[in-house]
């Protein structure tokens, strides 16, 4: 078990030669992203962060870019806009980074949330949140994955379930993309992002044993993305609004206490052996060893395996989920 005491412990030693220096945050304009983002700044190391957002976030961006530069001088963040859900201006937002930078040690992903009304297509024929929650992160994954192979000790953090997984008897294999009557739904969309972000992690891990793979499940953290699910002005935003969000906020981490946990995530050696030092037990990884590869956190930090789950995740579905997922990146990589 992993005590926030001994979290916020190994977050007082991030200083210039451990704090990820250039880090990359694809939906860091609020919520966990954000959170994070004010912990690692707050640290005072020098660091370069990519802020990553849609134009609507542009005014919000910005007061919050001249809050960091306030908090601590020698972080330098970098706004790109970019309507991420799009793979082709996802792509174009890599292709910026890449043109700028030879290494990324961070690539932190929490875009996405949870449908609450019928299945809506992007304009590139992908359901939003399939996209937001698994295409879109796997497209700056695949894309940013040489620079991060360059860096001394790079890590990946996607939030959304991690430990969390559909049973792979459920998947329908041949509606990857939610698309027949029925299968579409708030809780069906997160479990099967959830589960594709784990299948293909876990495979991306295997191939790049200097990166550590991290999918982290945050628990229930007030981020205000519950209404983003309703239409605007609905009577569901309304009661989404007066109850729900005070249930959520009810029981809650504290905005601090979330921000310090993930970045425990992004750079402590609890996960994989590199990074702040840590003393204690070791993580392990979905293999059950205490090495680098994927590992996934539950709320607590703790890492879980789900093993029975996994192995037949692993047997039965993770090869067709990749080539789902080649089907679908393949025009923007």
């Amino acid at each position: 078990m992993v005590r926030y005491t001994d979290i916020r412990a190994s977050n007082t030693l991030i200083n210039d030669s451990t704090a990820p220096r250039i880090a990359v945050f694809v939906g860091g304009t609020a919520g966990i992203g954000q959170l994070t983002i004010k912990a690692l700044v707050a640290t005072g190391a020098s660091v370069r962060i990519y802020l990553i957002g849609r134009k609507s976030s542009n005014d919000r961006a910005h007061v919050f870019m001249k809050e960091l530069q306030s908090t601590n001088p020698n972080a330098e963040v970098i706004w790109i806009e970019g309507e991420v859900s799009l793979l082709t201006d996802a792509k174009r937002v890599c292709e910026v980074i890449k043109s700028r930078e030879k290494h990324v040690d961070l690539l932190f992903l929490t875009t996405g949330y949870a449908p609450f009304g019928p299945r809506e297509e992007t304009a590139e024929g992908i359901e939003i949140t399939l996209s937001l929650g698994y295409f879109s992160r796997m497209m700056f994954v695949l894309q940013l994955l040489p620079l991060l192979r360059q860096a001394e000790a790079a890590r990946v953090v996607s939030v959304l379930g991690g430990g969390l997984m559909e049973r792979p008897t459920s998947i329908d294999l041949d509606d990857l993309a939610l698309e027949k009557p029925g299968r579409f739904g708030p809780i069906k969309s997160q479990m099967l992002s959830a589960t594709m972000n784990t299948a293909t992690l876990d495979k991306l891990a295997a191939d790049s044993p200097g990166v550590t793979f991290i999918h982290s499940y945050p628990g229930w953290v007030d981020t205000g993305n519950v209404r983003r699910g309703f239409e605007p002005n609905s009577w569901k935003a309304w009661v989404a609004w007066l109850f729900l969000e005070p249930l959520i906020y009810l029981f809650s981490f504290s905005d601090k206490e979330s921000g310090q946990r993930h970045l425990f995530l992004s750079t402590s050696a609890y996960y994989g052996g590199r990074g702040v030092p840590w003393m204690g037990k070791a993580g392990v990884n979905t293999s059950g060893k205490p090495m680098n590869g994927l590992f996934l956190a539950n709320y607590r930090n703790d890492c879980t395996l789900n093993a029975g789950v996994l192995s037949v995740l692993r047997e039965k579905s993770t090869e067709m989920i990749w080539k789902h997922t080649q089907e679908v990146l393949q025009p923007y990589l």
